[in-house]
């Protein structure tokens, strides 16, 4: 089974600081299709994405804004955004992650 795991697992505030999956993610991963994984593994690496992160530049990925009605950011505990001049746009996850939890 294939699988983006680095073995560096930190779980920071929802989200692994290894491999950037979210604790459900991680969770589910077994139960996903190969499709699915693959899917969530394009999305870390980039490959999928909605959006530039204001924050780094970098590829990033809003399931909201690709239509879906759940994001995997609402999966994290909440993160204070506060020090962000525009927070009109989500983070990737490097970004948000690195964020101080509310």
């Amino acid at each position: 089974m294939k699988s983006p795991c680095i073995a560096a697992c930190k779980n920071q505030g929802g989200i692994c600081l290894g491999c950037n999956r979210t604790m459900e993610e991680i969770i589910q991963w077994r139960h996903l299709s190969d499709d699915q994984r693959e899917t969530i593994i394009d999305s870390l690496q980039g490959k999928i994405t909605t959006h530039q992160c204001p924050s780094c530049g970098q590829n990033a990925q809003c399931d909201i804004a690709a239509g879906k009605n759940h994001c995997w950011c609402f999966e994290l505990e909440q993160r204070d955004t506060s020090s962000m001049e525009n927070n009109d746009q989500c983070l990737c996850r490097k970004c948000l992650t690195s964020l101080p939890i509310e």
